[in-house]
């Protein structure tokens, strides 16, 4: 299985993009892991906070396949604790899946097309996170994920 991290906006925050990179460099021994970066929607400023969503859904839906489980990183999704996102995880590429995506979406959230192709909702936290932020700490805990069903000793319970 293939886990990407697919988002809207680029990462210009150094220590947050050497944060990423670090893990997925740790994770090219465990599992096919990338993260796609979509272009912040143009002209954003004179488009409503709803037709923004619309237009970061459109581009964010292109990016799918009918055959990819999509899990949206969304405030209102399932809060597991590190151990119980490893098995998902493990779940996940025992059911065969080629490709598990996992979505953030831009600052107002997402359109309501991609809330309806979405195959779960996924929260890391009740607090909210700047959405740069968001992929440092997801790309971790993939790779934590990964520790803990290899019995590595990164892990502490």
């Amino acid at each position: 299985m293939e886990i990407e991290l697919l988002t809207v906006g680029k990462t210009t925050i150094k220590f947050v993009a050497d944060a990423i990179s670090e893990y997925e460099k740790r994770l090219k021994r465990y599992i096919p892991y990338r993260i796609t970066s979509l272009p912040d929607v143009k002209n954003s400023r004179s488009l409503t906070e709803e037709k923004q969503k619309q237009a970061e859904g459109t581009a964010l839906l292109q990016k799918l396949t009918p055959s990819d489980h999509v899990v949206l990183l969304d405030e209102r999704g399932k809060e597991l604790t590190s151990m119980e996102f490893a098995n998902y995880l493990q779940k996940q590429m025992l059911t065969g899946k080629k490709r598990t995506v996992f979505v953030v979406g831009g600052p107002y959230g997402f359109s309501k097309e991609v809330y309806d192709r979405a195959d779960s909702l996924l929260s890391l936290s009740k607090m909210t996170f700047n959405h740069e932020m968001v992929r440092a700490f997801f790309t971790e805990q993939v790779y934590r994920a990964m520790t803990i069903l290899r019995g590595e000793p990164y892990h502490h319970e």
